[in-house]
């Protein structure tokens, strides 16, 4: 009975951990993740995004603006914006515009945390850890409410996936692939818990 009593407690704290507790620790240098962080000057994606019934697609322009920020503009092929985001180099965020039907704090915030997942700008390295499961290094760096995991294979030399997690469990995955001069030809950004996807696919220009 108390063997039975010992081992639920022990299965309710190990839920409740982050999931990175239970991986082993790796000794691979923090900032050798950064080399993944896309180098975006001026890059045109046709995209998709659904989220909660609602389907919308266009057009999203990524620019490097003269203070460093990004910004990112989303509007649909006749020209209607459907969002106007800024990211400061520094972790600020701005709205510039948002279509009334995504003027939820609750999708602006979930907007938020996905790009900056992808642009890499909210990264300190002072903070980060590196584990490893399955010959793959996570690369751990805490946010203000959870972790953002860059995961790699073992010698780091690719990435293979993004995840945001929670406490407790991933709640939502990334991908970027085919990068040319630093800037990924494909985006896919898919959460675990709900409907919100986003895609994108970069036009050559």
């Amino acid at each position: 009975m108390i063997y039975l009593i010992l081992s639920s407690c022990l299965l309710f704290i190990l839920s409740c951990s982050p999931v990175h507790k239970q991986m082993q620790s790796a000794t691979a240098n923090v900032s050798v993740v950064q080399k993944f962080k896309p180098a975006f000057t001026v890059a045109l994606y046709k995209t998709t995004v659904d989220v909660v019934g609602n389907h919308l697609s266009g057009l999203l322009l990524i620019k490097k603006m003269p203070d460093s920020s990004i910004r990112m503009v989303f509007s649909n092929e006749m020209g209607l914006s459907f969002f106007d985001f800024e990211f400061g180099a520094n972790g600020s965020f701005k709205v510039y515009s948002i279509i009334k039907k995504m003027n939820r704090k609750s999708v602006i915030k979930t907007l938020r945390h996905d790009f900056e997942l992808v642009l890499m700008n909210t990264l300190d390295d002072n903070k980060a850890i590196v584990k490893t499961k399955d010959e793959q290094l996570y690369f751990i760096f805490p946010q203000k409410k959870g972790y953002n995991y860059y995961i790699t294979n073992a010698g780091a030399t690719e990435l293979l996936h993004m995840q945001r997690a929670s406490n407790k469990k991933p709640i939502v995955d990334a991908v970027m692939k085919n990068f040319v001069n630093g800037v990924p030809d494909t985006i896919g950004i898919s959460h675990k818990t709900f409907t919100f996807n986003i895609g994108l696919k970069k036009i050559e220009q």
